[in-house]
């Protein structure tokens, strides 16, 4: 063993990809037993670094050191021989499964009969329950992956990992869809992980959490290593300044219009399914953002979708300039001047595979039809670059695949695609989750922008600051119901905590 007081030391890491220097020279050195934090705007290299450790991508220069001994790290598989276990942002396990045969995958425990092997199916439960029990988590190793909560699914991943005997876990904004109580489990297990020796790299943009379970904190900017400091020497404001090279001393830009006369009216609308919402009214003006708050599970998500025609409701009214409308569908809703930001950009929003072009218009494809079913291409790639240009997206060229930029940028993407059909009500749900401070600025001026050229705007979010900052009233939901409606001017966090808490 060596004598290094650092379990991990990454050293002049280098990777370019055709247009962009993604690692500039980035040093990179996590201590046994800590919780180091990996910070950065999103396009900083965090995720690029952090593939070059776990064997996705090899770094065209530089050195990877573990335990004191450098290492050539080739691929994943040979990442985790070395102790190193990543868990993704984006979970991908085997839903149909038990939870017991996800952890050992690829590696089951086998007994023998005359020349056969067979799976032993009874030391998988026991190990897997041994670690459960270690871990102090509450899941039964038979249950099918299928029926567990994003938090349990989480929780079997962190398992996995240890179960691998991993020294290094590198975790990937890993409470972006958790509720409190959920982080606070997350947060006593990687206490108990700490206290094994153990080293967490944690990814997250949410900066009150980094400062809550981090021993120390990395920031990158533009692929370069910017610093490392103690966690206990940092406030928020420093973090952001370093972030983004600059001083945020506003973390919202302003709303100052005045929202005018009601454009959207919702008369007690329920779903067809008895757990979602019921009996939800409320009106949204012109020129205005209303915030929607509540905790998960508060059916949010399901009324805008109600809203937008792609769930079907059992009563109530939508009402659009005073006129009833029916909306059965996302065309119809397009048809009536409404546009959608879904929640999960990579699931519902994205076309990965496409260009950001094609995935800039791909909403308002008639409008570039020429004679013949042809395209307009010369107008595609105009409007295609004013978007780019007007929503300052970061990106080598239009040409460039969606899935290589970064998720702020992504995100720029899909609010340029919808601006591009010309709405008069945008919804946006959860329009800045998984984004990093500086792109979030970005985000919520355009938001402004839009509000004060006219358009009306429902805004998700479950980040209480955000809705006191962006919105000109809000909106609060428990169980499905509609549990209150704050000004602006009268919000406090505790007032809407309290109203998305009144559980009938």
């Amino acid at each position: 063993m060596s004598q290094s007081k650092f379990i991990l030391e990454m050293n002049q890491i280098t990777k370019e990809f055709p247009g962009v220097k993604a690692l500039d020279n980035v040093t990179f050195k996590v201590k046994p037993g800590t919780v180091h934090a990996l910070m950065g705007e999103n396009g900083a290299g965090k995720s690029t670094l952090m593939k070059c450790l776990f064997g996705i991508y090899k770094p065209d220069n530089g050195d990877i050191i573990i335990d004191g001994q450098p290492q050539m790290i080739r691929n994943s598989k040979n990442a985790i021989n070395n102790g190193i276990s990543m868990i993704h942002q984006e979970l991908h396990p085997i839903l149909n499964r038990s939870v017991k045969e996800n952890i050992w995958l690829g590696r089951f425990p086998v007994k023998k009969f005359v020349f056969l092997k067979f799976v032993d199916d009874k030391k998988m439960y026991k190990e897997t329950k041994t670690i459960f029990d270690e871990l102090d988590m509450d899941i039964d190793p038979n249950t099918i992956v299928r029926n567990l909560s994003v938090s349990k699914i989480q929780s079997m991943e962190i398992a996995k990992a240890t179960s691998q005997n991993a020294k290094i876990i590198i975790m990937d904004e890993p409470t972006s869809s958790l509720t409190e109580t959920e982080v606070n489990q997350l947060f006593k297990i990687i206490r108990e992980l700490k206290s094994r020796g153990v080293a967490i790299i944690y990814i997250s943009h949410k900066i009150e959490e980094i400062l809550k379970i981090s021993d120390e904190v990395t920031i990158m900017r533009d692929g370069k290593y910017m610093g490392t400091w103690n966690s206990s020497e940092l406030t928020t404001n420093m973090i952001i300044s370093k972030m983004v090279g600059r001083d945020l001393t506003d973390r919202f830009p302003p709303i100052k219009n005045t929202p005018g006369n009601v454009v959207l009216k919702v008369n007690s609308l329920t779903s067809t399914h008895p757990k979602s919402f019921k009996n939800i009214t409320f009106e949204l003006r012109k020129g205005e953002i209303l915030g929607i708050g509540g905790l998960v599970g508060a059916q949010r998500t399901e009324l805008v979708e109600a809203i937008f025609g792609i769930r079907s409701i059992s009563a109530g009214q939508i009402y659009i300039n005073g006129k009833q409308v029916n909306v059965k569908s996302p065309v119809c809703a397009k048809l009536h001047k409404m546009a959608l930001l879904t929640e999960e950009r990579r699931v519902t929003g994205i076309f990965p595979v496409l260009s950001v072009m094609e995935n800039t218009l791909i909403a308002n494809m008639r409008k570039y039809k020429k004679a013949y079913q042809l395209l307009d291409e010369k107008k595609r790639k105009s409007d295609a670059t004013k978007s780019i240009k007007k929503f300052k997206v970061k990106t080598p060229t239009y040409k460039t695949l969606i899935k290589d930029l970064s998720g702020g940028n992504q995100q720029k993407v899909l609010l340029a695609r919808w601006i591009l059909t010309e709405p008069e009500i945008l919804i946006l749900d959860e329009p800045t989750r998984g984004i990093d401070v500086g792109a979030k600025y970005e985000i919520y001026t355009i938001i402004a922008e839009l509000a004060s050229q006219g358009k009306s705007i429902i805004m998700i979010s479950s980040e209480m600051p955000e809705l006191i900052g962006m919105s000109h009233r809000i909106m609060v939901m428990c169980e499905g119901r509609l549990s209150g409606m704050v000004d602006r001017e009268n919000a406090t966090e505790k007032e809407i905590m309290t109203l998305a808490t009144q559980f009938s």
